[in-house]
C-alpha cells in the first residue's frame, strides 16, 4: 500500500528610485571567429599530400613495360634509340617510333655486353642516380614531418588563446547570464499559487521601480532576499518572474560558476559579477543554488581543504556589504538546503529576508495544474480539483511531470484528448513506476496479493480517523505488487494521535490479513512494515505521543528538504537508555496496531474473503466496491 504523509515544514521566520546614471560603455564583444580558422588544418593536410605528390613525380607519358629479353631483342634489331640507366638497374628508354618503354637490368649478371651492344647500335645511353631530383626538394622531404607538427602546435595554441576572448585574464570574468530591461520574460502571472512568496518578492520589484515611496517613509529597501524550499517548487521560476515583473537588468548566474580549478577564480568572478551589477544599476542579482558557494565554513582547527570556495564566499560578504544601499542592487539567492549555508551569509544587512517556498497546498496545486494543462485539450469530464486532492505533496515539477505523462500516455492511445483516466495512470506511473504488463504472478501469488490489499482497504475503512479508500489493486507496478490507494478529504496540516494510530492499523492491515487467511506471513509486508516503524518511531521520539518517555521530542532543529543527514543520525541527542525506552515503545505501538487489524478482519472475515475474490477476477477496484462489500455482510 502507497500511503503518503506530508507533515507540515518548519517554516523560518524572516528575520524615490534615484535617476540612473548614463548607461556605460558596453564591453566590446569578442571578435568573432574566423570562418575559415576551422579548414587551416585540412589545409594543411592537403598540401602535405601535394608535395608527396610532387616528390613522386608527376606521371608524364604512359610508359610501356618490357621484359629483358624483349629489351635485348629490341636493341640487337636497332629499334631503340635512347636510354637512361638508373642506379638500381632500371631503364626508362625511347624507341625510333616514339614509343616510351621502361624494363629492369639483372645487375647481378653485369651489363658489360649490354653496353657494348648498345654503343654498337648508336643508342645514346645516359645515367641518373635512384631517388635523385632537387636537393632542396629532398631537404623539404626529410623535414616536412617536423614542420607538420610545428604548425600544428602553432596553430593549436593561437586556437586556445582565441577561445579565451583576451586571454588568461578572461578566466576570472563573471558568467552571469544578463537579461536586459527590454527583454522581459516569465511574469507573477505565469506563476500559479504562492500568493504569500509573491508579495514578499514582489516588494523587490515595488522598491526597484519606486524607490521614493521608501524613502519618503525612511525605509530602506532589501539588500538581498533567499528563497529556501523544497526541490521543484519553483523558486528558480519565481526569479524569472521578478526579471520579467521588473524593468531593470537581470544577472542570473548559478553557484557553481564561480569556482573552478584556478585558485582565485571565484574571488575575481564575484568581484566582475557586481562590477556588471553596478554599471547598470538599477539591478537584480539572481544567484541559484547558492549552498554551492555559499557553504559553511571550517573551523579554525581546519587545514587544507576548501580554501579556494572560503575565498569565494569571504568575497560576496564583501562585495554584499560593500554596495551602497541606494544604489538599486538587489541580491536574489535560491537554495533547499538552507541548513548548510554558512551563518555570516544569513545575517540582517546582506541576506535581509528568507522567503521559504514550501510544497503547494491542494488549491495551489489545481492551479499549478491549470497552467500546465494550456496548450493541451483536456476531457470536459477531467476535474483538476479531483486530481490535486488525489497528489498531496507534490511539487510543482512533480505536477508538470504529472501532466506531460498524462498527454504520454493519451498518444500511445492514438488520442490527442487527455482524459481522467489518462491523469489517474500518469499518477500511478509517478507514484509506483512503469505497470508491468508482462509481470505475470503465480496463481497464488496472485491469491495472496489479492488478500494483502483487501486487508489494507477494509482496515481504511473500519478506522474512523483514516482516509478513504480510492483505489484498490493487484497490477504490479514498479517494485509493488498491489497498491491500497488513499485519498485525503482535505488538506491537512496537523496530524493527531487518533490519526496516526489508525494510520498504523492500515499499513499493518496486509500482514494482518494474511494472518487471517493463510495463517503466516509473507515478504510481501516488509514495505508496509518499514513505512509502520518509522511513524511509530516519530511518534515517539518526536511528536511525545508516547506515556513511557513522555512529553519529550528528539526532531532534527532545521528543515532537510533533501532528506535528514547522516551527521543527524549519528549524533543522537539522547541516552543509550532512552534509545532502549524509544524501541519498547515502538514495538507496543506496532504490536498494538496489529491486533487491531487482526480484530477488524476477523469480526468482518466474509467481507475479506469476497473483497479478495473480487481483486482476483478485476484485479481493480474503486473504494466504492469496499464500502459496497461491507454493507452487504
Amino acid at each position: 500500500m502507497i500511503t503518503r504523509i506530508r507533515l507540515p515544514h518548519r517554516h523560518l521566520a524572516p528575520p524615490g528610485r534615484p535617476t540612473p546614471p548614463p548607461e556605460p560603455p558596453r564591453r566590446p564583444a569578442p571578435p568573432p571567429a574566423t570562418p575559415w580558422g576551422r579548414w587551416i588544418l585540412a589545409f594543411v593536410l592537403l598540401m602535405f599530400v601535394v608535395v608527396l605528390l610532387i616528390a613522386r613525380g608527376l606521371p608524364g607519358e604512359k610508359s610501356k613495360q618490357v621484359s629483358y629479353t624483349d629489351f635485348v631483342a629490341k636493341v640487337n634489331a636497332g629499334q631503340v634509340q635512347s636510354v637512361d640507366v638508373g642506379s638500381n638497374g632500371s631503364v626508362d628508354g625511347k624507341l625510333k617510333d616514339g614509343t616510351r618503354f621502361t624494363s629492369q637490368l639483372p645487375t647481378a649478371l653485369g651489363t658489360g655486353q649490354l653496353q657494348q651492344q648498345l654503343q654498337s647500335h648508336d643508342v645514346q645511353i645516359t645515367a641518373t642516380t635512384s631517388g635523385g631530383g632537387s636537393p632542396w626538394l629532398s631537404v623539404l622531404l626529410a623535414f616536412l614531418p617536423l614542420l607538420l607538427l610545428g604548425g600544428f602546435f602553432l596553430w593549436g595554441a593561437r586556437r586556445a588563446a582565441g577561445s579565451l576572448t583576451g586571454g588568461i585574464s578572461a578566466i576570472g570574468r563573471s558568467r552571469a547570464k544578463i537579461i536586459e530591461a527590454e527583454r522581459p520574460t516569465t511574469g507573477f502571472a505565469d506563476v500559479a499559487g504562492y500568493d504569500g512568496v509573491k508579495q514578499e518578492i514582489g516588494e523587490v520589484v515595488d522598491f526597484l521601480r519606486s524607490p521614493e515611496r521608501y524613502a519618503r517613509a525612511g525605509a530602506k529597501g532589501p539588500r538581498g532576499v533567499i528563497m529556501v524550499g523544497p526541490p521543484g517548487t519553483g523558486k528558480t521560476l519565481l526569479a524569472r518572474a521578478v526579471a520579467g515583473e521588473a524593468d531593470v537588468p537581470f544577472l542570473s548566474v548559478t553557484g557553481s560558476a564561480f569556482v573552478e580549478m584556478f585558485v582565485g577564480v571565484g574571488a575575481s568572478r564575484v568581484r566582475d559579477l557586481f562590477d556588471e551589477a553596478r554599471k547598470r544599476a538599477p539591478s537584480i542579482v539572481f544567484i541559484d543554488e547558492i549552498d554551492a558557494v555559499g557553504g559553511r565554513r571550517g573551523g579554525g582547527t581546519r587545514l587544507g581543504g576548501n580554501d579556494e570556495r572560503e575565498q569565494t564566499l569571504n568575497q560576496l560578504l564583501a562585495e554584499m556589504d560593500g554596495f551602497d544601499p541606494h544604489s538599486g542592487i538587489v541580491v536574489l539567492a535560491a537554495t533547499n538546503r538552507p541548513d548548510a549555508l554558512d551563518p555570516a551569509l544569513l545575517r540582517p544587512g546582506r541576506f535581509d529576508r528568507q522567503v521559504t517556498v514550501p510544497l503547494p497546498n491542494q488549491a495551489e496545486r489545481a492551479a499549478i495544474l491549470a497552467v500546465h494543462a494550456r496548450g493541451k485539450t483536456l476531457d470536459p469530464g477531467v476535474d483538476l480539483g479531483t486530481v490535486a486532492r488525489g497528489t498531496p505533496g507534490f511539487s510543482g515539477a512533480d505536477l508538470a511531470n504529472l501532466v506531460n505523462e498524462a498527454a504520454i500516455n493519451a498518444v500511445r492511445a492514438d488520442r490527442a484528448v487527455i482524459t481522467a483516466q489518462d491523469l489517474d495512470t500518469a499518477r500511478d506511473r509517478v507514484l509506483l513506476g512503469r505497470r508491468e504488463t508482462s509481470n505475470a504472478l503465480l496463481p497464488e501469488e496472485r491469491r495472496s496479493v489479492a488478500v494483502h490489499e483487501s486487508g489494507h482497504a477494509l482496515v481504511a475503512a473500519l478506522c474512523e480517523h483514516a482516509d478513504p479508500v480510492a483505489k484498490v489493486t493487484i497490477l504490479p507496478a514498479g517494485v509493488s505488487l498491489g497498491v491500497t490507494e488513499q485519498l485525503p478529504e482535505a488538506e491537512r496540516h496537523l496530524y493527531s494521535e487518533a490519526y496516526l494510530t489508525d494510520l498504523l492499523a492500515v499499513r499493518l492491515g496486509g500482514r494482518a490479513a494474511e494472518l487471517v487467511v493463510f495463517g503466516e506471513g509473507s515478504t510481501g509486508a516488509a514495505n508496509d512494515l518499514a513505512g509502520a516503524t518509522m511513524i511509530a518511531t516519530r511518534m515517539v521520539r518526536e511528536f511525545g505521543l508516547s506515556a513511557a518517555l513522555g512529553p519529550v521530542g528528539y526532531a532534527s532543529t532545521s528543515p532537510q528538504f533533501l532528506g535528514e543527514s547522516m551527521e543527524d543520525l549519528q549524533r543522537r541527542p539522547y541516552s543509550e537508555q532512552t534509545q532502549r525506552v524509544v524501541d519498547e515503545e515502538v514495538a507496543r505501538l506496532l504490536a498494538h496496531a496489529e491486533q487491531r487489524a487482526l480484530m477488524m478482519l476477523r469480526e468482518h472475515r466474509g467481507a475479506l474473503d469476497r473483497l479478495a475474490e473480487l481483486l482476483v477476477a478485476k484485479e481493480t477496484v474503486d473504494g466504492a466496491v469496499v464500502q459496497e462489500v461491507l454493507r452487504g455482510e
